[in-house]
């Protein structure tokens, strides 16, 4: 394959126009039509693409593969050397791969049980994380099970955090079936399909709308990873109707170490006044109370007593876990006097069977010979989100024989050691709830219910304590965390959450769940709280003292960090900048002290890029999954990709309060591909942002993304209500955006721009068929490079639908000052897409035009000419950089780039600056790369936020971030993280 070589072209005159970033040679000399959304950023498509080169391995880079991955490589080497184009995985890209990797079959390890436990314990895993996006997750431990309650985003970060091995979990239960308790639920099931040579499954249980999610989850994952999925309870279709058959507790889990049962909590309103009282009341979204899922559209039962029926996701669960009873212990001397000789007769009786004396005539039974058994610990949890639930709660019989004041055969009492309650402050604290409470005598109450108190606390330290040493070296790039203080965290916790000493604790023993906070169930004698390993609060001080005695040179870095941003004051006169309306540069590289003309004047509150997540697979100690925050401040923002975790993320980086402001000032999510670690923190942000803005005007959510995730996000709705409205990522490409503008130009009265109402009416069926024409035979033209692989779509454009939503796509990137959002198909799946976003042209103070700002993101891809073509004269371009330069091979199979060819592809496209982003989590902290490419390029950061203004000072840091890292071993975290890595979609 020739080698790309830089071309150095004659020096071109670049004149501001419609078109600022194509250079005389790529325009007609045709007069220019006026700008619209569609030609803001049209490019002309060169006939010649001269590929990227794959660059020789380094001898001395690190290799390391595994057996899955090497023949996965072979396989796909194989397959581009009988392409025309080397250098992509041809059958990877089309989707066809399938069946080049190993068949797995996913078993459920069978495990020897241990009846008598050494060890068991409850162990609350994170009141809803540090940052309160999910719902408390709890662990259920036992010598050789594991049994865990809700698995909200980032379970699978946290596991990893704290050595929780997830090969050894059995048994995930859901309380609710929505976003909040099952987020992470497609990372954990990916990751465990990926362990080892045959990969592993456990069994996941839910209600009955539990389906609605798996269906949902299909079109991304594999169905072999959810065979052992299980819902229980009433059809949702007919909630009301069966109740009575769901009145006593279902048995799931019944063996010699446990028995697990579920009740089902169906909401109940009287009437139609209770039930808008109570949407009203519960519009805080900080309490995680979803109930807005119920259809208050349909009429209400016309006996009034159990109203209206319910949506997929109103049904709750309380989850009862029981251990066996401790037998007594065996007295010898009793069974000597009964005449017993010591030998198998003794062991009969210990495990409970009657023998006869041998020398006395009678029957000894074990009641005989042995202490009083102790009845096993009993833990309840449960998840009563709504009043509407504990009305409900408050009337079921079946939890009679669990009270203390039980009044039925002594024998049918038990008693409940206890109880963790996963509902809102607000409803455990009312007179009610606490009524409920004291019903079980002495049992221990937890309460898990979003503490607020935990927000100060990181539960994820390693993260944390490298976002402090990045803070202290570079705080323009690295601000601290927006967390609230504590003095304001413990106001709201002693209002939000019963006291200790109030009314509750006079009967029953109540506490707040801390992080980690465990219940020992076994050994007997240590049954109780122990708060050993909770994790204490450390001081950014105390972490900056551990750097410098490390690093001591880290003081002198901090300070030449800093005096860089005096030193770009000082020089701001002496760069050159455009004048006029033109300026020279010589492509395809830029000089290093040419400011781009989009760069004049800019203001700080103008554009902020934040990586949320710049790692890959799967979430890691170090760095969570895809996602980028492009922050328009006052204007607004966008996502682009949004892996699991995003949410937390945002809170991370602006807090509690601050997040919530950025989901709501959302203007659209990009999607890049369908691959799990890019959108499965979608529904989250959806979800929060419909809490957050209920009963405010407002506008649904515009999604962008590649057709399967329109299946997804279907299918979930059925579940909850997304309040967005999705558009397919190919009605956003140049030829796309270009065939819809020739079909309404067409319409002399009517243009895209014009009224949406009157277009419908008078567009006919021809025009339709025109617009479908129209795009097939640009974007999808047979014989194109792109058509090979990318896959045509299954059914004709639904231009009904389209036009409307393209409407929308205006009036957002208007809103937010945007000129253009334009995606781009790349090389890495079918499907799989790049964007480009561009500002609006500005003015300066003396009425000069100023060019916006262009951001290109790469999404996941191999090099490619669409790719850089895009690029051309970008401001920013955020390219994924997954392996290293010695792992072209990798690349290449997994049609991912290497860290040289994503800065070759900024430079062939004369980009101004270059973040690298999408490591492999096989780099741990910091990735394997080459100084010497690196003068206009930076390493992506977890929580990195890059102010527009900065970018000149950009690539003069990562020496110093290197700096941090230069102790660091570039190891894998474990074989669990680098083999799952290996298998999931990525």
């Amino acid at each position: 394959m020739p080698m790309l070589m830089p071309q150095v072209t004659n020096l071109r005159l670049l004149f501001f126009s419609p078109f600022p970033h194509l250079s005389l040679s790529s325009l007609s000399l045709k007069p220019l039509k006026p700008r619209t959304l569609f030609t803001a950023l049209a490019s002309s498509y060169r006939k010649r693409h001269r590929p990227i080169p794959n660059q020789s391995p380094n001898p001395g880079a690190r290799n390391k593969t595994t057996l899955r991955e090497s023949r996965g490589r072979d396989k796909a080497m194989e397959e581009t050397k009988e392409t025309e184009t080397a250098g992509f995985n041809k059958r990877r890209a089309e989707g066809n791969d399938k069946n080049d990797r190993p068949k797995k079959n996913l078993q459920r390890k069978v495990r020897t049980l241990n009846p008598i436990n050494t060890l068991s314990y409850v162990q609350v895993l994170g009141t809803g994380m540090d940052t309160q996006d999910t719902s408390p997750s709890v662990l259920l431990f036992f010598d050789k099970q594991r049994f865990i309650f809700n698995a909200g985003e980032g379970l699978q970060r946290f596991c990893t955090e704290h050595k929780i091995k997830l090969s050894k979990i059995d048994h995930i239960f859901l309380s609710r079936v929505c976003s909040e308790t099952a987020g992470g639920l497609p990372g954990l099931l990916l990751t465990l399909a990926g362990m080892g040579e045959e990969g592993m499954s456990v069994n996941v249980w839910g209600p009955s709308d539990l389906k609605y999610l798996i269906d949902a989850m299909r079109c991304f994952i594999p169905n072999a990873a959810m065979v052992h999925t299980r819902s229980f309870g009433p059809s949702v279709g007919g909630l009301m109707a069966s109740q009575t058959k769901f009145t006593e507790p279902i048995v799931l889990v019944d063996d010699e170490v446990v028995k697990i049962s579920a009740i089902v909590l169906q909401p109940i309103f009287s009437n139609r006044a209770q039930l808008l009282n109570e949407l009203s009341i519960t519009q805080n979204p900080t309490e995680k109370v979803f109930n807005d899922r119920v259809d208050v559209s349909k009429p209400f039962s016309p006996n009034g007593k159990n109203s209206p029926t319910g949506k997929p996701g109103d049904m709750s669960v309380i989850y009862v876990c029981e251990l066996p009873e401790i037998k007594g212990k065996f007295d010898p001397e009793k069974a000597k006097a009964l005449g017993l000789k010591p030998g198998s007769k003794y062991r009969e009786l210990q495990l409970g069977n009657s023998v006869k004396s041998d020398f006395q005539n009678i029957t000894v039974h074990p009641s005989d010979v042995m202490d009083p058994s102790i009845p096993g610990p009993i833990v309840f949890l449960v998840d009563c989100p709504t009043e509407s639930h504990l009305q409900e709660l408050l009337s079921m019989q079946c939890l009679s024989s669990y009270y203390a004041d039980f009044s039925g055969p002594p024998e049918n009492a038990k008693v409940v050691t206890c109880v963790i309650h996963l509902g809102p402050a607000s409803l455990i604290s009312s007179p009610n709830y606490q009524s409920w409470m004291k019903r079980f005598g002495s049992a221990q109450h937890i309460m898990a219910g979003h503490e607020r108190k935990n927000v100060e606390i990181p539960i994820l330290r390693s993260s944390a304590r490298i976002a402090a040493r990045l803070n202290y070296l570079c705080p323009q790039f690295f601000p601290a965390p927006g967390f609230w203080s504590l003095q304001h965290l413990d106001c709201l916790a002693q209002e939000s959450t019963p006291s200790s000493e109030g009314s509750v604790s006079k009967v029953c023993e109540s506490i707040s769940a801390e992080n980690l906070l465990k219940f020992t169930l076994r050994p007997y004698a240590r049954l109780g709280l122990d708060r050993s390993v909770i994790p204490s609060q450390v001081a950014s001080s105390e972490i900056i003292d551990e750097l410098l005695s490390e690093i001591p040179e880290v003081v002198d870095a901090s300070q030449c960090v800093s005096q860089l941003w005096h030193q770009s004051t000082e020089t701001k006169d002496e760069i050159r900048l455009t004048h006029d309306d033109k300026v020279i540069v010589e492509e395809p590289w830029f000089d290093e002290n040419t400011l781009p003309s989009c760069l004049e004047n800019i203001r700080r509150d103008d554009l902020e890029i934040v990586l949320l997540g710049t790692g890959s697979s799967q979430p890691s100690k170090y760095r969570n999954v895809s996602s980028i925050h492009i922050n328009l401040f006052s204007k607004g923002g966008l996502l682009l990709d949004c892996g699991e975790g995003t949410l937390g993320q945002l809170k991370r980086r602006y807090g509690v309060e601050g997040a919530d402001n950025a989901v709501r000032g959302l203007r659209c999510i990009w999607i890049s591909h369908i691959h799990a670690d890019h959108h499965t923190g979608l529904a989250r942000i959806l979800t929060l942002r419909r809490d957050l803005l209920k009963g405010v005007p407002h506008e649904p959510l515009l999604v962008v993304g590649p057709r399967k995730l329109k299946f997804f996000l279907d299918a979930y709705q059925r579940l909850e209500d997304l309040d967005m409205q999705f558009l397919d990522c190919k009605h956003t490409t140049e030829a796309s955006l270009h065939a819809f503008e020739g079909v309404t130009e067409t319409n002399k009265d009517h243009s895209f721009l014009g009224s949406p109402t009157s277009f419908e009416d008078q567009r006919d069926k021809n025009t339709d068929r025109q617009v479908a024409q129209n795009v097939d035979s640009t974007l999808f033209a047979k014989g194109s490079r792109m058509q090979s692989y990318w896959k045509r779509p299954g059914s004709p454009v639904d231009n009904n639908v389209v036009f409307p939503i393209l409407k929308s796509l205006q009036k957002v990137l208007e809103e937010a000052s945007l000129e253009a959002l334009m995606s781009f198909p790349v090389i890495h799946c079918p499907q799989a897409f790049g964007v480009v976003l561009r500002a609006s042209e500005r003015l300066n103070s003396v009425g000069k035009v100023i060019p916006g700002w262009k951001i290109v993101y790469s999404g996941d891809t191999r090099p490619c000419p669409e790719l850089t073509e895009a690029s051309r004269g970008a401001t920013v371009l955020i390219h994924e950089a997954t392996f290293e330069d010695g792992m072209v091979d990798e690349a290449i199979a997994r049609n991912h780039s290497t860290t040289k060819e994503a800065i070759e592809v900024g430079n062939s496209a004369g980009v101004f600056r270059i973040i690298l982003t999408h490591f492999s989590q096989r780099y741990p902290k910091i990735p394997v790369f080459d100084e010497t490419h690196m003068h206009k390029t930076c390493i992506g950061f977890d929580m990195m936020s890059i102010n527009i203004a900065d970018l000149p000072v950009l690539p003069k840091v990562l020496p110093y971030l290197k700096l941090l890292f230069r102790n660091e071993m570039i190891i894998d975290e474990s074989d669990e993280v680098v083999d799952a890595a290996a298998s999931v979609a990525s």
